[in-house]
């Protein structure tokens, strides 16, 4: 053959591998036929191939017309062991393709006695890359044939390329669509933990109910979550095996602790995967997790950078999954961090609410109930050096001070306990508020819709909205006359209270929109079980207040 037909063949060659590799998006599929293609179209009979990782451990994928010495005990000399091309592939040395001038397997082979290796005791190796990404080897070799010349060196080196391209295209493919599946889950998983929580009010309830939802929406077979406390890192939970404990287990280990500890002064430093992968490593000793074959983790910050607590991920086999879900998994962190943000910030506006109501009990005891007892206990010091005077009329008319002063205490300090934790309400919440707006001198109807017993949280936060639109109405409305209706429904609570007053100025609706504590107060009461406010006032035709709560976001 002249050296025109040759260079004819060759592109046929790498044409038809070309539309060979591009027909498939199947690796196993797409090797074996490309493999084919070229024994076929360069008159090679055998051709086998391995897919090595960054870790230099090696998978045989593919071995066409292999001799039965190479398939002895399906293929137990292809797939253990080492050899001459993987050892110089590990160690960087083998850059293109080169001749082997002797094959240990099928040496081993021959020693063994494992069967008919058909004449092939050589073979070529050519490295498969795309770029600076390396995916394995590929050898071809025929009987009795010890020297590949340099055309076919070449040739082969192209066709490697080809694989090589075609093996990174569906690399790239493959990421792509794992990347659009996780962030489709990622957004399911921020819906559920937002339910999550609203619905638990302990972080350690939280903690559990994150790693669930990880293991019900992501296909990682463990997960762990970490939290630094007191100084130490907590497991604060674990997922693995299908279910999720809460072990609250310190982490001691030498050096994992002294660098988390880094990483929480130093956000932006990523955890490395040799970390993760002690730190699994620790936690399957405390059998807490199950060896991991690969694990990534992410710090968790809040949304001013501050690292609060570390995602573990692990993986059961040593592919690049942990590679394509980095992206996935620090997204994941981040949500988990700013919805736990979230949660501490919503206990401490509650705290804040509790320590304003304490303030607001001690200031009505003290401008009250206090300065009552303090005039009876000046009038009883007083009455003792009248009964020694014997005026007896001055001493009657102090008596009769003394008891209406403690009747008005009587009465004042049961309307603060009234308010704090009302003694009708356990007659349902309709009838408390209409009892509290009778004191108030107020004209109620009520009306209830529904039978439904409400949680605790929901019929506070009702209680304490229709106090406080009954005091309005009794200071602002002008009108004695109020209506309270009560809807329970099966998925929501619902408020309305309407009075037939003088209602509000659009002007002076916007200065109490800025200023009014009890609007605001009614607001976030509503608000913080997920629910809704609404006022809605004519000038001159009455005012009315709208709340919703759902009950299923409830804490009860």
């Amino acid at each position: 053959m002249d050296q025109k037909d040759l260079h004819i063949q060759e592109l046929t060659t790498l044409k038809t591998i070309a539309e060979t590799l591009n027909e498939s998006n199947d690796l196993n599929a797409m090797v074996n036929v490309a493999i084919e293609k070229l024994l076929e179209l360069t008159g090679l009979s055998t051709g086998w191939m391995y897919l090595v990782d960054e870790h230099g451990d090696y998978e045989f994928k593919a071995g066409i017309n292999l001799p039965p010495g190479l398939t002895h005990k399906e293929n137990e000399p292809m797939r253990c062991g080492g050899c001459w091309c993987l050892d110089r592939y590990g160690d960087g040395r083998l850059k293109n393709a080169v001749n082997i001038m002797t094959c240990r397997r099928i040496d081993k082979a021959k020693a063994c006695s494992w069967g008919d290796t058909r004449g092939i005791t050589h073979h070529a190796t050519v490295p498969i890359r795309s770029g600076s990404r390396r995916f394995g080897l590929l050898n071809v070799a025929a009987p009795g044939k010890i020297h590949f010349d340099e055309a076919e060196l070449a040739l082969l080196q192209s066709v490697a390329f080809q694989i090589g391209s075609a093996m990174e295209r569906m690399r790239l493919y493959a990421a792509e669509r794992r990347r659009a599946t996780l962030f489709a889950k990622l957004g399911e998983y921020g819906s559920a933990l937002g339910v999550a929580a609203s619905q638990y009010g302990e972080l350690a309830e939280l903690w559990e109910q994150a790693m669930t939802l990880i293991g019900r929406n992501f296909d990682w077979p463990s997960a762990a979550l970490l939290e630094p406390s007191g100084g130490n890192w907590t497991v604060r939970a674990v997922y693995s095996e299908g279910r999720t404990i809460v072990p609250q287990v310190q982490v001691p280990m030498d050096g994992i602790e002294g660098y988390l500890d880094r990483a929480v002064q130093r956000p932006s430093e990523p955890l490395c995967y040799e970390y993760a992968k002690k730190l699994a490593a620790w936690l399957a000793q405390q059998e807490l997790l199950p060896e991991a074959a690969h694990a990534a983790a992410a710090l968790i910050r809040s949304p001013g950078k501050k690292a609060t607590g570390i995602l573990l991920i692990g993986y059961e086999t040593r592919d690049e999954r942990y590679l394509s879900d980095s992206e996935i998994t620090e997204a994941l962190a981040e949500l988990i961090g700013v919805t736990f943000e979230r949660v501490r910030l919503e206990d401490n506006r509650r705290e804040l609410v509790r320590m304003d109501e304490r303030n607001k009990l001690a200031r009505d005891l003290h401008d009250s109930v206090s300065q009552t007892l303090f005039s009876l206990t000046m009038m009883s010091k007083g009455s003792s050096g009248l009964l020694s005077s014997g005026n007896e009329e001055l001493l009657r008319r102090t008596l009769q001070e003394m008891q209406a002063l403690s009747q008005s205490a009587l009465k004042e300090m049961r309307e603060l306990i009234m308010q704090l934790r009302p003694a009708g309400l356990e007659a349902g919440l309709a009838t408390a508020l209409k009892h509290y707006g009778e004191r108030l001198r107020l004209h109620v109807s009520t009306k209830v819709n529904g039978i439904n017993e409400l949680p605790r949280a929901v019929e506070e936060a009702l209680w304490r909205i229709g106090q406080e639109a009954l005091n309005n109405v009794s200071k602002h409305s002008g009108s004695n006359d109020v209506g309270v209706s009560l809807h329970l429904g099966r998925e929501r609570a619902g408020l309305t209270i309407a009075d037939r007053g003088q209602g509000i100025t659009p002007q002076r609706l916007n200065e109490l929109k800025r200023h009014s504590i009890g609007l605001s107060t009614m607001r976030e009461r509503a608000v913080a079980l997920g629910g809704s406010f609404a006022l809605h006032t004519v000038p001159y035709g009455g005012t009315t207040i709208e709340v919703v709560i759902p009950l299923d976001r409830a804490d009860d």
